[in-house]
């Protein structure tokens, strides 16, 4: 595979020059891919307090101290841009050439896998120190984007390894955990985030997987079955929670790190799906899985708080990858309506259709921009569960619906593989599913609401 600069050296190519704030432009009804800049030394890393971004819809939120500090929420910083240009060419270059196979096949491309670390998506929160490129959360949504543009299913495996698992190794692991684990996630180990029940969907937390003290061992004792787990195929690692305390409920819940080659556990066999095929979704079992007291992630009982933590920060990679999904159906429409005539008219030059991409292309900024802002306010340490919710809801409506109609714009070809049109659309349902369904980001939405207005 043709070598690409990793980010973090990148990156440390101009560490000595100031930070530069930019507007991101360009990213709608792009016929290709742009060539990022040959030359130019990029701007010092990206400062994640620096510029804290506000919502005008918050009015439960404090407002800011000075002026001085609003920007638009679709700004980025010289760092954040050219990672982003340095992701956009290896999707282009890497990436583009292996998705159909890799979707036929409904296999991950090892070689992509490997890339990815190589390239440094893989850990774009994490420190340097770690093996890591040292970015904000906004910069890993911003890859997850442009990678979802190509291929959504590559972006779910590195939206999960950064939102979900990095952060829970930075959050809540000890030095020793970290010095253990989050190096080998950093470099060259996939991780699984293993939640999930048959019996517990939405009610993500009625948990039936247990975890028993053995005093003389000084060990714990997993028993118990995980459904619906990304990247498990893959994956070297996996965050296991389970209940040490039922009659707790949701406060006995721990999180565990359980090594892939653990006796006992077993991954099954790889679930068919409609779309993200590449993604491996498999059964993970425990069966008498004895894991050290060293490998509690966090504390014991604090596995509910922060698995909840996690999955909202989650949610907002998700909408990144349904508003790149949205991006990429368009991108690879828009050409098309271009060049096809109909009575020897440009079929773009029809005011109907103009009127149907005009839409979509509002509805794909509006999108973005409520997945950006919610990503700013997590940055900057202000509260965002509700901006998320919206964002993933909004995120993944409008994937839907953008990727339906671009192949209805380009007609019978756009139902055959000979475009991504159909690949997109069937990659988009999933939007509605998982890290929380629509309907939960509803409830969520809601909830907030009546706190607001609530006497």
């Amino acid at each position: 595979m043709k070598s690409h600069a990793p980010l973090a050296h990148i990156l440390r190519r101009t560490a000595a020059r100031p930070p530069v704030v930019r507007t991101s432009v360009r990213f709608l009804a792009t016929s290709r891919l742009p060539t990022p800049r040959s030359e130019g030394p990029l701007q010092q890393r990206l400062q994640q307090q620096s510029h804290p971004l506000f919502s005008c819809f918050n009015r439960h939120m404090c407002s800011p101290s000075s002026s001085s500090n609003i920007t638009a929420c679709t700004m980025t910083t010289d760092d954040e841009r050219s990672m982003q240009e340095s992701v956009e060419v290896f999707a282009r270059e890497a990436l583009a050439p292996r998705v159909q196979q890799m979707d036929a096949n409904a296999a991950m491309d090892a070689d992509i896998v490997s890339a990815c670390f190589e390239q440094g998506l893989m850990a774009i929160e994490a420190p340097e120190e770690y093996g890591g490129v040292g970015l904000g959360f906004t910069a890993a949504c911003l890859a997850v984007e442009e990678v979802a543009r190509v291929d959504p299913s590559v972006a779910v495996m590195i939206d999960i390894q950064n939102t979900l698992l990095i952060t829970s190794f930075m959050r809540y692991g000890t030095p020793e955990q970290k010095e253990k684990f989050l190096t080998r996630l950093c470099t060259d180990t996939v991780c699984s985030f293993c939640l999930t029940e048959a019996g517990s969907g939405s009610d993500a937390f009625a948990l039936k997987t247990k975890a028993t003290w053995d005093e003389g061992a000084k060990e714990w004792v997993i028993e118990g079955t995980k459904c619906w787990i990304s990247n498990s195929k893959e994956a070297g690692l996996f965050v296991v929670f389970a209940n040490t305390d039922f009659s707790k409920g949701h406060k006995g819940i721990t999180a565990f790190i359980v090594e892939r080659s653990c006796p006992g556990l077993s991954v099954g066999p790889k679930e068919d799906k409609l779309g993200i095929r590449a993604s491996s979704t498999c059964e993970v079992s425990f069966d008498g899985c004895r894991v050290p007291a060293d490998q509690v992630l966090g504390q014991v009982g604090e596995g509910y708080r922060m698995a909840i933590e996690l999955l909202n920060e989650g949610r907002i990679g998700i909408g990144a990858q349904m508003v790149g999904l949205a991006r990429g159906a368009f991108d690879a429409a828009m050409p098309y309506l271009h060049q096809r005539k109909q009575f020897g008219t440009p079929i773009a030059d029809f005011q109907g259709v103009q009127f149907q991409y005009a839409r979509a292309a509002m509805e794909i900024e509006a999108a973005r921009v409520m997945v950006y802002n919610a990503a700013r306010l997590k940055e900057a340490g202000m509260p965002f569960l509700r901006e998320a919710a919206m964002a993933k809801l909004k995120a993944t409506e409008v994937a839907q619906s953008v990727a339906s109609q671009c192949i209805d714009w380009v007609g019978g070809v756009g139902f055959t593989p000979a475009m991504p049109c159909e690949k997109f659309y069937r990659d988009a349902k999933i939007g509605t599913i998982y890290e929380g369904t629509s309907n939960i980001q509803l409830l969520t939405i809601a909830k907030s609401i009546q706190s607001q207005y609530r006497d």
